[in-house]
């Protein structure tokens, strides 16, 4: 029983080897992910009782399976996710949580990250980030409750960060892939 067990398996193996046609990283990559989003599960909604999803799309923005290309777009995705936090803080302290403020609040942090800032890779991040930081400072009517909740949201997207490269590092030591090799049909995840 154990070796039709071990001969089913290995064709299984065999399988999944003939389908990635060699190319390891959708499957690198999505080992990356569960574990990622399952740390981020328990550290952001058990542990802190709030809902990880800002801090999941962020960890899924910022892991790579190669770890240079994670590194690279860690180094982005927080240049421009500070850039839009900190514009959204400011617009809250400045206007408050009326709705206008978050068009402008998004046309200036494109603005600034463009012209400013000009970190290319992950540019959209800086006005994704303010928008995600002035709806959560919109669920309050008040100014200080919006920069909480602003300063909240920014933490759990930094998290989100932080986690998906740390993950993405600690994977690379334990399961190495070698550099793409672009074909046709490789699978971009």
């Amino acid at each position: 029983m154990r070796k039709s067990a071990g001969m089913a398996v290995h064709r299984n193996v065999k399988a999944i080897e003939r389908y990635v046609r060699g190319d390891m990283h959708g499957i690198h990559y999505a080992a990356s992910i569960f574990i990622a989003t399952a740390v981020l599960w328990v550290l952001v909604h058990r542990m802190a009782g709030g809902n990880p999803i800002w801090a999941v799309s962020s960890m899924v923005a910022t892991s790579d399976p190669l770890l240079k290309q994670a590194l690279l777009t860690f180094r982005s995705r927080l240049i421009n996710a500070l850039v839009g936090c900190i514009i959204a803080l400011v617009f809250i302290a400045i206007g408050g949580t009326r709705i206008v403020i978050l068009p402008l609040t998004m046309a200036v942090t494109v603005l600034v990250s463009s012209y400013v800032v000009r970190v290319q890779t992950m540019w959209r991040q800086a006005p994704i980030t303010a928008a995600f930081v002035i709806f959560a400072g919109m669920e309050y009517h008040s100014r200080l409750h919006g920069l909480q909740a602003g300063v909240r949201r920014m933490l759990e997207v930094l998290l989100g960060c932080v986690v998906g490269l740390v993950v993405a590092w600690l994977v690379s030591i334990v399961w190495p892939l070698p550099d793409r090799v672009p074909t046709a049909n490789a699978a971009r995840p």
